[in-house]
């Protein structure tokens, strides 16, 4: 089926192209969201009479979506799940859950702007697009962890450039790790107690000696 774009559309073209795609294609998405129309003699004439003013009112749109994509620039939001031992969700994140927790964080959206393939299964840390406009995209990163500590532990580790979320191996070496830090500060601080419990002792033998002289 032959159509005549409104707006760009990816992978498919610009506005006022005319393409050809799957009468299934254009009948249950471009057309309802009027995204396109028909390509026939009367809706060319009727494209090119208001090309002008869909074009002055397109770039008023994108220009508002820059804007909207500025603030939300580097955006980063918290989604708590369940999940198994091995870090997999008991459920699944998708675009609707992106969506509602972006506009909780102020920026409203729908589940058809959040541009992802499949719906995240796994605890972690990623990045997914938010489209506000047919040409303006914002990344938004969606931090899938069990707990606000949780959370924040999985943003430190990818700070500093490590895996969001450990494997049981290296959650165990991390633990073992831990435990062994915090045995040898309790031991340099039995040590340092000693050490200042000998000191006094002995400043105290050397006031006694002075005393008796």
């Amino acid at each position: 089926m032959e159509i005549i774009l409104l707006q760009r559309v990816e992978k498919l073209g610009q506005m006022g192209d005319v393409v050809n795609v799957k009468p299934g294609f254009a009948r249950n998405f471009l057309l309802p969201q009027k995204m396109a129309i028909r390509a026939n003699k009367d809706n060319l004439a009727r494209f090119e009479a208001e090309k002008a003013q869909l074009e002055a009112a397109n770039l008023e749109r994108k220009s508002e979506a820059q804007a909207v994509a500025e603030k939300m620039e580097g955006l980063r939001v918290v989604l708590i799940r369940a999940a198994s031992e091995g870090g997999q969700l008991y459920g699944s994140v998708t675009s609707r859950d992106i969506a509602a927790a972006v506009t909780e964080a102020g920026f409203s959206v729908s589940r058809n702007q959040v541009l992802m393939e499949k719906p995240v299964k796994t605890l972690g840390i990623f990045d997914f697009r938010v489209r506000l406009h047919p040409e303006v995209d914002v990344t938004v990163s969606i931090n899938v962890a069990q707990s606000d500590e949780e959370a924040q532990a999985q943003a430190d580790r990818v700070a500093r450039g490590e895996p969001a979320v450990l494997t049981a191996a290296e959650l165990d070496a991390q633990i073992a790790a831990e435990v062994a830090k915090e045995q040898a500060d309790a031991i340099a601080v039995a040590a340092a107690e000693v050490e200042a419990e000998e000191e006094a002792e002995a400043a105290s033998e050397q006031a006694e000696e002075a005393t008796e002289e």
